[in-house]
């Protein structure tokens, strides 16, 4: 066992079993052996790669989804740029770059940057050393950042958001709890049924054995966000991996160089996600007086926002790259890559057209 799984394996002697959420939590965000606080988990050289550091079109298409979206809303101002888990800074850079076309535009934003990771801090710095535009990071997401009018992109950030976990059992729900079992971390079903539990009869009957996964932090989160974009006027778009119609299932994963891990195996040593549920997310975008939309499947989206135009366009820029271009255009947009299992989703105020993509 490494040295989080000792402290983790402490924890538990200590106090008892622990939630998957707490266990999430300590793996990704721990101060000395996190993922995401000891270490740059993201590219090749990493764990997993995400659609920017695929190509530069990705970036390129927010930004211009961006522009679009703000002139559709009557061009407020002044206007904050947001990005939630910037990842290594490739999305915004290339946002930018395409958003600098439109001078109005660009005259006016704020770019706010929201990154807890030091290592990944760093290194959004050092690509996006050269912008022109004004910068900023905070470790998290304040009211204060959602004062005034704003855009918010999140890219593969919600996956990532601490994750409840519960398993059907004698009739009844049990939280899943991580506790320690001659030495070695695994899970368990809690003794006492959970109380309070309400799941959505849209799920169907379980059977037994069946994973029910709520993410409180996701759902609060969304709505912060939606209240605000009603209150103050913007957007937000959410692109994560995940599913529309809601049901059970354990989704919970661990990558450790690009290759599927056992979640408990080594923590630190390996990326968590899980999959994104989008009608939670829709659900609590409604109540706040916001309009969601979506999801919609990435390579839809993409198409939608000129993707296969803006390939062509590289590929006439450089022919060499032909084939590199046209192997990002498939793994974005293809229905046996990203383009069905990641999803789009947007929200607006609630009187606002139905924005790019959707």
């Amino acid at each position: 066992m490494n040295l989080l799984g000792q402290r983790i394996a402490g924890l538990i002697a200590a106090q008892g079993p622990i939630s998957v959420a707490q266990f999430m939590t300590l793996a990704l965000h721990d101060p000395d052996y996190g993922v995401y606080a000891a270490r740059n988990a993201i590219g090749r050289a990493g764990d997993f790669i995400t659609a920017p550091e695929i190509s530069q079109m990705f970036g390129e298409l927010l930004g211009a989804w961006c522009v679009a979206v703000w002139h559709q809303l009557g061009k407020p101002q002044p206007l904050r740029l947001i990005e939630l888990g910037p990842g290594r800074g490739t999305l915004m850079a290339d946002a930018l770059r395409a958003a600098k076309a439109d001078r109005e535009f660009s005259a006016q934003i704020e770019v706010v940057l929201v990154e807890a990771s030091a290592p990944l801090k760093a290194a959004q710095q050092q690509v996006l050393a050269q912008s022109s535009f004004p910068l900023r990071w905070e470790s998290h997401l304040s009211g204060a950042l959602l004062n005034q009018p704003f855009l918010l992109l999140a890219n593969e950030f919600f996956d990532a958001l601490p994750l409840r976990q519960y398993v059907w059992k004698d009739e009844r729900w049990h939280e899943r709890m991580v506790t320690l079992v001659d030495d070695a971390l695994t899970f368990a079903a809690a003794p006492a049924p959970a109380a309070g539990l309400s799941v959505p009869s849209a799920r169907g009957a379980p059977e037994p054995g069946a994973v029910y996964e709520i993410s409180p932090s996701a759902i609060a989160l969304c709505e912060e966000i939606a209240h605000a974009v009603q209150r103050q006027g913007g957007a937000a778009l959410i692109a994560d991996y995940g599913y529309a119609q809601s049901g059970f299932g354990d989704t919970l994963q661990a990558l450790s160089s690009h290759t599927p891990v056992p979640v408990l195996h080594d923590p630190g040593s390996a990326d968590l996600s899980a999959h994104v549920d989008f009608t939670a997310l829709s659900d609590a975008t409604t109540p706040a007086g916001a309009n969601p939309f979506g999801p919609v499947a990435q390579g839809d989206f993409l198409k939608a926002l000129g993707i296969e135009a803006r390939a062509a366009a590289l590929i006439r820029a450089n022919p060499a790259a032909a084939d590199a271009v046209a192997r990002a255009l498939h793994r974005l947009t293809d229905d046996t890559a990203m383009g069905r299992l990641f999803k789009m989703f947007a929200i607006t105020p609630l009187a606002s057209a139905p924005p790019p993509g959707f």
